[in-house]
This record gives C-alpha cells, sequence and structure tokens, in this order.
C-alpha cells in the first residue's frame, strides 16, 4: 500500500467519522476544517475516492437509507444461487476465490495454520487484517472497540493456530480493498461457512434480509442462527456480512459497531450510483 494511498484512507475514514457524528447538513468548509485541508483540496480527493461529493454522500447516511436499499435493492438470494454464482464468480465487485476449512480441520480450533496479521488503513478505519497461506481468514476494525479487543476477538476463534505478525500480507489487503483479485480463507463451522458464502452472492450496492439467508442456506425459520452465523463472520467487509439487514429496513447489529456498518453502506451505495 503506497504511503498516498494510505494517507487518502485516513482521510478518507476520518471524514466518514465527522459526517457519521455530526449528522446532515454540515458545509463543505467545516467538514474540511476537521480534516486539515482546504475545501476544494477536500472536496476532489473525497469525490474521487467515494465516488460523489461530501454533501451528496450525507444524503447517504439518512435514516431511511437502510429501508430505502431494502425498498429498491433488494437481493433474493435464491435467484443468485440459481444463475450460478459461486466463489470463482464476479461478486460484489471483487474476483473473490474462496476455501473453506473442512470440519474436521475447523473442530481443532485451528492446530496446525499459521496465521500472519498485520493493522492496515482502509476507508472505514484501521483494520486489523489475518491471513493463512491460502487467503485472508480475518479481518475486523479497531476504531469502535480498539485493537485489544479487535485481537483478542479475532485469535478467539482459533485459538490453537500460530500467529505471527507480517507485514508481507500487505498485498493481499491492498488488492482486495482495490476492489481486484481477493482470496479468502473461510474457517468456520459448516452451517456459518453456507451463511457466509450466502453473503457473498450480495452485490455491492445491494442488500438483503436474514429470513432471506435463511431461505438460501436450507433453513427458512432459522432465523436467530442465521443471525448469529452472520455476526460471527471474520471476514468483515469482504465477506459483506453488513448488508444484511432486518425485515424492517433497520439495520440491525453490527459486530465491528453500527457507525462502521453505516458507512459501508452508504459507501457502496454511493460508488454504485456513481457508476450508473
Amino acid at each position: 500500500m503506497t504511503d498516498q494511498t494510505s494517507y487518502h484512507y485516513g482521510v478518507i475514514a476520518r471524514a466518514l467519522q465527522l459526517i457519521d457524528e455530526g449528522g446532515p447538513g454540515q458545509s463543505l468548509d467545516d467538514l474540511a476544517a476537521g480534516i486539515g485541508m482546504s475545501a476544494a483540496h477536500f472536496q476532489r480527493t473525497f469525490s474521487q475516492w467515494v465516488g460523489v461529493s461530501p454533501k451528496r454522500y450525507q444524503q447517504y447516511l439518512a435514516l431511511d437509507h437502510a429501508r430505502r436499499l431494502l425498498a429498491d435493492r433488494f437481493t433474493v438470494l435464491e435467484t443468485a444461487h440459481a444463475a450460478g454464482l459461486s466463489g470463482g464468480g464476479r461478486l460484489h465487485d471483487l474476483f473473490l476465490t474462496w476455501e473453506a476449512m473442512s470440519p474436521g480441520e475447523y473442530a481443532t480450533g485451528g492446530a496446525g495454520l499459521v496465521i500472519r496479521w498485520g493493522y492496515f488503513p482502509t476507508p472505514f478505519g484501521e483494520a486489523l487484517v489475518m491471513a493463512t497461506d491460502r487467503g485472508i481468514c480475518g479481518m475486523g476494525f479497531t476504531e469502535e472497540f480498539g485493537r485489544d479487543w479487535s485481537m483478542n476477538d479475532l485469535t478467539s476463534r482459533w485459538p490453537n493456530a500460530t500467529y505471527i505478525e507480517d507485514a508481507s500480507i500487505e498485498p493481499l489487503v491492498t488488492e482486495a480493498m482495490a476492489g481486484r483479485a481477493a482470496r479468502l480463507h473461510l474457517i468456520g463451522a459448516p452451517f456459518q461457512v453456507k451463511v457466509w458464502e450466502a453473503l457473498l452472492q450480495i452485490p455491492t450496492g445491494h442488500v438483503t434480509t436474514y429470513s432471506e439467508l435463511g431461505k438460501a442456506v436450507g433453513h427458512p425459520t432459522a432465523q436467530r442462527a442465521v443471525g448469529t452465523a452472520v455476526g460471527r463472520n471474520p471476514i468483515s467487509f469482504l465477506v459483506p456480512c453488513h448488508r444484511a439487514l432486518r425485515k424492517s429496513g433497520g439495520l440491525g447489529g453490527y459486530h465491528w459497531g453500527l457507525p462502521v456498518k453505516r458507512a459501508m453502506l452508504a459507501w457502496e451505495a454511493a460508488r454504485a450510483d456513481a457508476r450508473g
């Protein structure tokens, strides 16, 4: 990740936070001052990275935005499965391939796995990213709860693995966050993996409900179990659990904090609209 890219990610992460905290109606001058940039430079940088102006982005964070997404961009996952979408297909604007750990491997708590990790900037704040030799297996965000909480959360999922801090996984992160090729290694119980695979069928800028996810994995009445599996998704953003909403259009919960979920949904909707 270049220094310039890292700097821009930092600018955008701070801008999204200011917009979320301040609510709609903030002026361009006030936002730019909060970032420490001129209004013109901030407008240009923000528009380049988000796809719309700061003023337009604020509209995507309106309280009823999730409900509008559900009304206008609801994805029926059974249709996606029928269309033959899978790990080799083009999913949520990333060329994703994934491999799931076998149930036997999962039962050992990650014994024998070497997991490399590091902290990296993203548009949604600092991310803790973990990867095996098969691909990214964990991505969490530190802004809401801090580094220690995030590290404990991810490592507790695979307590018997060996963890090594290693900046060499940076290219994996850079490619994934840029919307290019990404390799994922799904490590979870069989039912969890089925739910996570269903999440991968949801296109960028679209959403689904927990009940639809249940139908997609063959358990239409297991909404609570589906919700638990969504919440235990270890690869946030890349496995887009933020695109799962309540049937009412409410955001529901989000493991890494609702401000992050709001930012992700608004970011993706803005970029999808900007592409036409």
